[in-house]
């Protein structure tokens, strides 16, 4: 749910409110003359893709591309 705020508090209380919405993380609705202006939202990093998240941290060790000596049944 929404915390409605008026324009004039806001500008009076900015840095205050900004800790609150990051600490609470509620929204928070700027109005002007009762009407919705602007919404301040707390920020939520995005997440990160998987593809590629170890890239440089793992390291191949021997000849991973060569053929074993094991005969698959699925090759017969």
């Amino acid at each position: 749910m929404s915390r409605m705020i008026k324009a004039s508090e806001f500008k009076a209380k900015c840095l205050a409110l900004l800790d609150e919405v990051e600490r609470t993380g509620e929204n928070l609705v700027i109005t002007k003359k009762g009407k919705p202006i602007a919404e301040v939202v707390p920020h939520k990093p995005p997440k990160r893709n998987l593809i590629g998240a170890l890239k440089g941290r793992v390291e191949i060790l021997g000849d991973i591309i060569s053929p074993i000596d094991v005969e698959w049944e699925a090759l017969k």
